[in-house]
C-alpha cells in the first residue's frame, strides 16, 4: 500500500505525469501530503515538518478533479486523475496512483479537503465571487517562475449508501451449480420465471477469497496469466483504447470446451470500467463493429447484448462478492436449435467464476493447486438435449476453414481427436448482426449517435426524417401519460421510491423515503437541433412565458439535459411551484445563490426502472451532484431558474449517456431533483420534483 490516512492527514507516493517537447508522457514519482486544506509535494519522503516543498497547494473551491481511468506510460500502469484550475482552462496537475484504490482515497480526501475549508458551503459560496475570490496555487517554493495554478472542485460526492432508489428485483434464482447461484432476468408479465427468451440474461454470483482490487485486475488481463481461470479465452487483444475507462477488445475463444460440432466463436467489444466509493468495481461490456477488426476467417462472430461484472467488498474487504452476468446470441443457423444450447452454452461461460474462485483460494494457500489453463475442475456437463441439438448443426453445408489458428488446431487434436462439423458462414444477414457502430476515440463522444444498439439493429441519428420546421410550444412538445402505457410520453414518477436525508442524517447518516414533491411538473420537450439549445424558459412560445405575461405569481424550475453530437439532442424538463419562493428557505438560496453554491447543492437521483442491465450498471442509483461532474450553465429569469447541464462536457458522462441513446427505444427512465441540505435547519430533505421518460423515440423528437 501506497498510502496512510487518517482524519486529518492523507500522505503517500504519487506520480506527477508530464508531456515532454515530443508530446510523449513521463512520469515522476513524488510523495504527496495532504493535511487539512494544504498540499505538498516533496521528491522524497520529508524526514521532519520543518523540510520545504518542492511545491504545495492551497485547496479551495474553483479547483476540479476529473478521473481519467487506466493508461499504460512506459509500460507501466497508472490510475491517473487530474486536477485543474475552472479559471484557466490550461492550469492542470495530472496525477498518477499505482491503484485505483488509492486513486479513489486521494480523490475521496480532497474532497474532504475541501468541505473542511467550507463547513458552510451557502455563506461561503455566496459571499465570493469568480472576480474577487483569488485563485489557488500550486508552485515552487524554490522558484518564483515556475508557480502554477491548480484548482479543485470534488469530482463526484455520491452517497455511501449503494442505491438511493428503492425498485424491486428483475432477478429469480433458478438453479446452484458448482457452488455458484443462478439466476435470471425476469419480466414484468412473468413473475414466477417459467418463460425463456432466446438469447436470455443470465447471472452467476459467488463469493472469491480476495479483494475487489486483486480481483478487478485478474479479470481486466488479457495476458498469459488468464490462462489459470479462464477456460473459454484462448487469446486477446485491444483493438483500441478509447480513454482510461473505456476499450475496444477482441477476444478469441477456445472451441474444446464449446459441445461437439460447434465452430469456433469471436467477439468484439467495448469494455467499460468504474471504481464505486464503496469500493465496489464494475466492469460492462456490449458487442460493436469496428473497422479495425472485420470478422475473423475461422470463426463465427458472436453478439454479447450486455455482460459484464460487479464485484463488491465483503467482510471488511478481505472477501468478494462477484457477480457475472451474460446475455449472448451464439449466432446459431439453425433457428430450432437455439434456445436449449444457447442457455447451456451461456451457464457454461457463467462457471469461468468458479474456476475464479478456486485459482484465489489456491493463492490464499488454503488448497495447494497446480495453476494450468485445465478446466477440468470446473467442467459440468451440459443437458444431453442441448448436446444432441447442437451435434446435428450444420453438418453438411461448408467445409471447414483450414487456414485456421494452427496453435488452437493443434490443441484440439490432443484434447479432444476429434472432427469438427462445419456452420454456416458468418456472412449473414445484416438484420441478424450485431450493429453496434463505432467512431474512432478522437470524435467517441460528440457522435454519440453513431454507437447504435438495439435488438433490432442500428439507428443512424443523422438519417432522421426532418420535420417541416414551426413554432414550437415549448413545455407540450412530449406528450404526458399517467397510465405509463404510451411509448415516448412522460409522466411523474413516484416520490417513495427515493431516499433523501432524514432530520437526523447528521447523526445517523439514515436516509428515509421521500413523502412528495415541492413542485408540480407541468411539461417536458424532447428536440433535437444542430447547435445547443440553451436558456429555454426565456423563449417567448414557452410554458413559462405564457405564465409571465399573465402577470402570474407561480415559479418555474426548468431542467435542460443537453446531449451534444452531430445531432444535438434535448430533454427539458419543467417544474413549477405555485407557493411564495420565501417559504422554502433553501429553494431561496439556491435561486438567488451564485454558481458555485448552487454546483454544491444541486443534487440528481437516477433510475432506470426498466431496460437493459448494462444501462442500469452504467447509470447506477446513486445521487450526485450534477455541478462537480459536469458543465452547468444556470439562466435565472423573472419568474424561473434554468439549470442546462452539459452532458458532453465529461467524457465518462458522455460515453455512458451514448449507451443510453443506444437504448432508448427500450427504457423507462426515472429521476428525482433536490437541493441537498448540509445542516440540521435544511433536513429533511425534500424533492423539488421528479420525472419517468417512457420508451423516448429519437425519430419522435421535435426538430428546433
Amino acid at each position: 500500500m501506497d498510502v496512510s490516512q487518517n482524519d486529518c492527514k492523507m500522505e503517500g507516493w504519487l506520480y506527477v505525469i508530464r508531456s515532454n517537447r515530443f508530446g510523449l508522457q513521463f512520469s515522476r514519482k513524488r510523495y504527496f501530503i495532504l493535511q487539512e486544506n494544504y498540499l505538498k509535494c516533496y521528491k522524497t519522503r520529508p524526514v521532519s515538518q520543518e523540510e520545504e516543498p518542492l511545491r504545495s497547494a492551497n485547496i479551495d473551491s474553483y479547483i476540479r478533479i476529473t478521473d481519467n481511468g487506466r493508461e499504460s506510460i512506459n509500460r507501466k500502469v497508472f490510475f491517473i486523475f487530474t486536477l485543474y484550475n475552472t479559471l484557466k482552462d490550461n492550469d492542470q496537475l495530472k496525477l498518477g496512483a499505482s491503484s485505483s484504490e488509492d486513486a479513489g482515497k486521494w480523490i475521496r480526501s480532497l474532497q474532504n479537503a475541501v468541505v473542511k475549508e467550507c463547513p458552510n458551503p451557502e455563506k461561503e459560496f455566496m459571499s465570493f465571487s469568480k472576480k474577487n475570490r483569488p485563485p489557488s496555487r500550486f508552485g515552487s517554493s524554490k522558484r518564483a517562475d515556475s508557480k502554477r495554478s491548480v484548482g479543485y472542485y470534488p469530482f463526484l460526492q455520491n452517497e455511501a449508501v449503494t442505491s438511493d432508489v428503492i425498485a424491486p428485483s428483475t432477478w429469480k434464482i433458478f438453479g446452484c451449480q458448482n457452488g455458484l447461484r443462478l439466476f435470471k432476468e425476469t419480466k414484468d408479465w412473468d413473475s414466477r420465471g417459467r418463460h425463456w427468451d432466446d438469447n436470455p440474461a443470465i447471472m452467476a454470483v459467488g463469493v472469491v477469497d480476495g479483494t475487489p482490487e486483486a480481483i478487478f485486475r485478474t479479470l481486466m488481463s488479457l495476458g498469459a496469466s488468464r490462462s489459470e481461470w479462464d477456460f473459454c479465452f484462448y487469446r486477446g487483444s485491444v483493438v483500441e483504447h478509447l480513454d482510461g475507462h473505456t476499450d475496444i477488445l477482441h477476444k478469441k475463444l477456445y472451441s474444446n470446451w464449446l459441445p461437439w460440432g460447434m465452430r469456433r466463436r469471436d467477439l468484439l467489444l467495448r469494455r467499460y470500467w468504474r471504481r464505486e466509493e464503496d469500493g465496489t468495481y464494475v466492469i460492462l461490456y456490449h458487442s460493436v463493429i469496428h473497422k479495425k477488426c472485420p470478422p475473423q476467417k475461422g470463426y463465427v462472430r458472436a453478439c454479447l447484448k450486455s455482460g459484464g461484472y460487479v464485484i463488491t467488498p465483503v467482510n471488511q474487504g478481505r472477501e468478494s462478492l462477484v457477480k457475472h452476468m451474460l446475455a449472448i446470441d451464439w449466432k446459431f443457423w439453425k433457428v430450432y436449435l437455439r434456445p436449449p444450447s444457447a442457455r447451456s452454452i451461456t451457464i457454461r461461460m457463467l462457471e469461468r467464476i468458479a474456476a475464479l474462485r478456486e485459482l484465489f483460494r489456491a493463492k490464499s494457500g488454503n488448497h495447494p493447486s497446480d495453476f494450468s489453463s485445465s478446466d477440468s475442475s470446473v467442467k459440468t456437463m451440459l443437458p444431453q438435449a442441448g448436446m444432441e441439438d447442437i451435434e446435428s448443426e450444420d453438418k453438411g453445408q461448408q467445409k471447414f476453414e483450414q487456414n485456421a489458428d494452427l496453435k488452437e488446431n493443434e490443441a484440439e487434436k490432443t484434447n479432444s481427436g476429434r472432427r469438427r462439423y462445419p456452420e454456416k458462414s458468418q456472412e449473414q444477414p445484416s438484420s441478424h448482426i450485431c450493429q453496434h457502430r463505432l467512431s474512432s476515440a478522437a470524435v467517441f463522444v460528440k457522435k454519440l449517435h453513431d454507437l447504435a444498439v438495439q435488438k433490432k439493429g442500428c439507428i443512424d441519428f443523422q438519417e432522421l426524417p426532418e420535420d417541416e420546421n414551426g413554432a414550437t410550444s415549448y413545455g407540450s412538445t412530449l406528450p404526458k401519460d399517467s397510465t405509463y402505457s404510451l411509448p415516448c410520453s412522460w409522466a411523474t414518477a413516484e416520490p417513495s421510491t427515493f431516499l433523501i436525508r432524514g432530520e437526523n442524517y447528521l447523526k445517523d447518516s439514515q436516509k428515509i423515503k421521500a413523502k412528495g414533491s415541492l413542485m408540480q411538473m407541468v411539461g417536458a420537450d424532447w428536440l433535437r437541433s444542430d447547435h445547443r439549445e440553451d436558456d429555454l424558459g426565456s423563449r417567448p412560445e414557452s410554458i413559462v412565458q405564457k405564465y409571465a405575461a399573465q402577470g402570474r405569481p407561480e415559479f418555474f424550475f426548468v431542467v435542460n439535459i443537453q446531449v451534444p453530437g452531430a445531432t444535438h439532442y434535448t430533454i427539458g424538463l419543467y417544474y413549477m411551484l405555485k407557493t411564495p419562493l420565501e417559504e422554502t428557505p433553501l429553494l431561496h438560496s439556491f435561486v438567488h445563490g451564485d454558481d458555485a453554491f448552487r454546483n454544491s447543492r444541486f443534487k440528481l437521483i437516477p433510475n432506470i426502472s426498466k431496460g437493459s442491465w448494462i444501462v442500469k450498471q452504467s447509470v447506477g442509483k446513486k445521487a450526485c451532484l450534477v455541478g462537480q461532474i459536469l458543465e452547468i450553465h444556470y439562466f435565472r429569469g423573472k419568474n424561473y431558474l434554468e439549470v442546462d447541464i452539459d452532458v458532453g462536457s465529461s467524457t465518462v458522462a458522455g460515453g455512458v449517456m451514448s449507451l443510453v441513446l443506444g437504448y432508448l427505444n427500450n427504457l423507462v427512465i426515472e429521476m428525482a431533483f433536490l437541493v441537498q441540505g448540509n445542516n440540521e435547519e435544511e433536513l429533511p430533505e425534500i424533492l423539488l420534483g421528479t420525472c419517468r421518460l417512457n420508451n423516448l423515440d429519437v425519430s419522435k423528437s421535435v426538430p428546433v
